[in-house]
């Protein structure tokens, strides 16, 4: 993790055990040991820690590396252990357990007959004896690389191992076997017998094996792109298959033969279609709002909105406008080499190729009568455009194709950034390097409005369906919201904490989607100018995004290589929860603190969670319920002692709409549901929370819990915590210590109760699958039997026609 500290976790109870803290930087890599309770970690601070999970401390520390380590793989059964890091060598250590030293002292021959590359320094001579495990380093490997080392990984035998830097090299190396070790080191003896033979001596040295016989350099293998990530199974002894993740959001697949001299790589296979190898830089709805374009700096894509799924991919140069033609059966394309290409989507080919502009074709905007566009260049130009159908002979001999034919063009002082028309074909906004909008006349193309007060370049703009607003966003990080009819500024919002890049109206309303650097997206009402909604998903900055013409979906193109599909739904947004939503995120994060448990002084392990508002809202729920079991309880013990006074039987008392709500009818299963209603991640921050004077009547409840045998394993859990937490004033304060007497025997025989019910079920299980067993063993001997006879029927009869 980035805060340092490693956090052991209980998946079935979906809760934190414990936090342990010992390094100072990031955590590179968490490994638990197959032999022992322990997990060993490493960090950028060049340290890695064993931590020994059942004292939950850490026992051991090896510095031997002098640089960040960035992965490390645990091999031959939890006894190697190697480590990467910034330079290019991998370290390799050897893994004694304490308490099996002489057990397994002939076991392994070959692998204690190792010779030892490094002295061991004094840090190492201290008491192992109370120590889990020894740990000494026995050589190095050096990589081909000179880079840093990003990851490493292993099949599941340990038989390979492949590791590999910031760069399209991927480095393989063999694990031998222990029998292949053994092989190899009575070669080596035989060798010196027969060398000590040849010379005449009788001194016989003894044969030893180096780091670099147990890690054998297997090749370098050169993938399409930068590697991120790695993974390999062994297929067969001889053979394994390599899994490769590159920076290009492609996968690369190939198989290795690990016992052949030729040592290249098989099979080798991309996964690349699916998806951009770069960042997508536009985005657009086709007329229908079924399909979906989306180009990069090396393709142009169509996706069906419904399935998701990519049905045409056409090649192109790096793309930074779009826009479906009249019709969508043509797409054209607006390119940084300030080229508009023109595809016909049907067959997915290249009709036409003009050279529009000297400069970068930054936008394109489709003409409201639909007879043409405009362009925006950094050639400080706006070019107007028309549809025409022409004869192409290469197209077609018998139909015509769509081209572009230039009608006029409009001559700025400085670089256009976006183009786009009014709705209504009466105006034509105009974003120039000179942080201005200029509005023309869209037929004469005379000067109208200048729009100017944002500090940096606008970016983006858009105009809305009665063509009465115009919304700009700029790298100024603020969006303007601009009348059209004299060019005043209605708002200026500061809206992203970094460049605003993409900006668009929802059809036939005055709400406006944003997109920035930021990752966020985020959606404004341009008449009351309030915030809205926060989209967040993505995960870098958001180039590009598209609304529907209906409304119903927006798709947003990123740098983290995603596209994301949003759907309108018909939930209610509702302002007030939303700012408030807002509010208390920020309070999470001024709250969000650890925990000081009272008592405990170690500073290697605390609580796993943290201090958040869910956790003191936990805690103040607890706390009303507490409130209101006691009103409750003190109620209807008034009711039964005026029933026992005056002889007869009372009506019963109405229950507290409160119960009603949660379909409780005492206030005990009240008081259990709210515990219920605290997540498990979040209980003991909540607790912890609690006053003392609270933790008294929680503890009078728990042991009602308990005697009646509810939620035993939830009560269990509250009850040890609190007794862990407050074990001083809980001893000191006499009221309790006969509700503790009788907690200590209660809960042994209710926790004893449940144990043998797990036990009885598990063995009444056990036995279900042996009598399942056996009865399909009957059924298909049976039904081997019986194709037996049949066979044996059919011979019969062929040989009775033969005869």
């Amino acid at each position: 993790m980035a805060d340092t500290d490693v956090i052991v976790w209980d998946i079935v109870n979906e809760s934190g055990l414990f936090r342990l803290k010992g390094h100072k930087g990031q955590i590179t890599q968490v490994v638990f040991l197959k032999e022992r309770n322990v997990i060993v970690s490493s960090s950028k601070d060049t340290f890695i820690k064993f931590w020994d999970l059942d004292t939950q401390h850490c026992f051991k520390t090896l510095v031997g590396h002098r640089s960040e380590v960035y992965d490390f793989v645990v091999v031959r059964n939890g006894q190697r252990l190697i480590t990467g890091s910034a330079d290019s060598e991998l370290r390799v250590w050897d893994i004694e357990y304490v308490d099996s030293l002489n057990s397994e002292e002939d076991e392994e021959p070959a692998l204690k007959r190792i010779k030892m590359e490094e002295e061991v320094g004094e840090e190492e001579e201290e008491e192992e004896d109370l120590h889990i495990l020894k740990c000494t380093k026995i050589g190095s490997v050096m990589r081909q690389g000179r880079d840093r080392l990003m990851s490493m990984t292993t099949d599941a035998n340990g038989s390979v191992l492949i590791c590999h830097g910031n760069n399209k090299f991927l480095e393989v190396f063999k694990l031998p076997s222990i029998d292949d070790l053994k092989k190899h080191l009575a070669k080596r003896q035989k060798k010196l017998r027969k060398k000590a033979r040849d010379s005449g001596t009788d001194c016989v040295g003894e044969a030893m094996l180096t780091v670099t016989d147990e890690i054998i350099q297997y090749g370098l293998h050169k993938m399409a792109a930068n590697i991120v990530s790695v993974d390999t199974v062994l297929e067969n002894p001889g053979q394994c298959k390599v899994l490769v993740l590159l920076n290009n959001n492609m996968l690369q697949h190939c198989s290795l033969g690990l016992d052949q001299k030729q040592n290249d790589p098989q099979g080798m296979t991309k996964l690349s279609l699916p998806g951009h190898r770069s960042d997508v830089r536009t985005l657009c709805f086709s007329s229908d709002n079924t399909a979906i374009l989306s180009a990069s700096g090396e393709s142009v894509k169509i996706w069906n909105r419904a399935s998701n799924q990519c049905i045409r991919t056409m090649t192109c140069d790096y793309a930074l406008c779009s826009v479906f033609a009249p019709g969508d059966r043509h797409i054209i394309i607006g390119t940084k080499s300030g080229k508009l290409l023109i595809f016909d989507v049907g067959s997915g080919g290249l009709l036409e190729e003009l050279e529009a502009h000297k400069g970068a074709v930054w936008s394109l905007c489709m003409s409201p009568d639909r007879r043409g566009i405009a362009t925006g260049s950094a050639d400080k130009s706006v070019s107007f455009w028309k549809f025409e159908l022409i004869t192409d002979e290469k197209f077609s001999l018998t139909s015509k194709r769509l081209t572009l034919e230039l009608e006029k063009t409009l001559k700025m002082d400085e670089d256009v950034l976006c183009v786009k028309y009014s709705p209504d074909q009466r105006l034509i906004a105009v974003s120039l390097l000179d942080n201005t909008v200029k509005v023309f006349f869209a037929d004469t193309l005379k000067f109208f409005l200048s729009l100017y007060g944002h500090k940096l370049p606008v970016t983006c703009m858009d105009i809305s369906h009665d063509s009465t607003l115009l919304v700009s966003g700029s790298a100024d990080r603020n969006i303007k919201i601009w009348g059209l009819d004299f060019g005043d500024c209605h708002k200026s919002i500061f809206a992203h904490d970094d460049s605003v890049m993409c900006t668009h109206f929802i059809s036939k309303t005055h709400l406006i989607f944003t997109g920035g650097k930021d990752g966020k997206i985020k959606q404004w009402d341009a008449d009351s100018f309030e915030h809205i909604v926060t989209l967040q998903g993505h995960h870098a900055e958001v180039w590009s995004l598209t609304v529907s013409s209906t409304g119903n979906f927006l798709v947003t193109a990123s740098h983290d290589k995603s596209i994301r599909v949003w759907e309108k739904t018909k939930e209610i947004v509702v302002l007030g929860e939303e700012r408030e939503m807002e509010r208390e995120r920020e309070d999470e994060e001024a709250i969000g603190g650890e925990m000081v448990v009272p008592g405990e002084s170690n500073t290697e392990v605390t609580l796993a969670g943290k201090k958040t508002i869910e956790t003191v809202k936990g805690a103040e729920r607890l706390m009303e319920a507490l409130d209101l079991y006691k009103e409750e309880s003190a109620r209807l013990k008034d009711h039964r002692e005026q029933s026992r006074r005056k002889g007869q039987k009372l009506p019963p008392l109405s229950l507290n709409p409160m119960f009603m709500a949660y379909k409780c009818d005492t206030p005990e299963r009240y008081m259990l549901e709210m515990l219920r209603k605290i997540k498990s991640s979040e209980l003991e921050e909540s607790l912890l929370v609690l006053p003392f004077s609270y933790v008294v009547d929680l503890l009078k409840v728990l042991e009602v819990f308990i005697d009646s045998g509810w939620e035993v394993e939830l009560s269990c859990r509250c009850l040890f915590f609190l007794l862990r937490v407050h074990h001083g004033q809980i001893t000191s304060n006499l009221v309790l210590l006969p509700v503790i007497d009788r907690l200590r025997q209660k809960t042994r025989d209710r926790v004893g109760e449940l144990r043998d019910r797990i036990g009885f079920n598990r063995a009444g299980s056990e036995f279900v699958q042996k009598q399942i067993e056996l009865a399909q063993e009957t059924v298909f001997f049976s039904d081997a039997t019986g194709r037996f006879r049949e066979r044996k029927r059919k011979k019969r009869a062929i040989l009775a026609v033969k005869v």
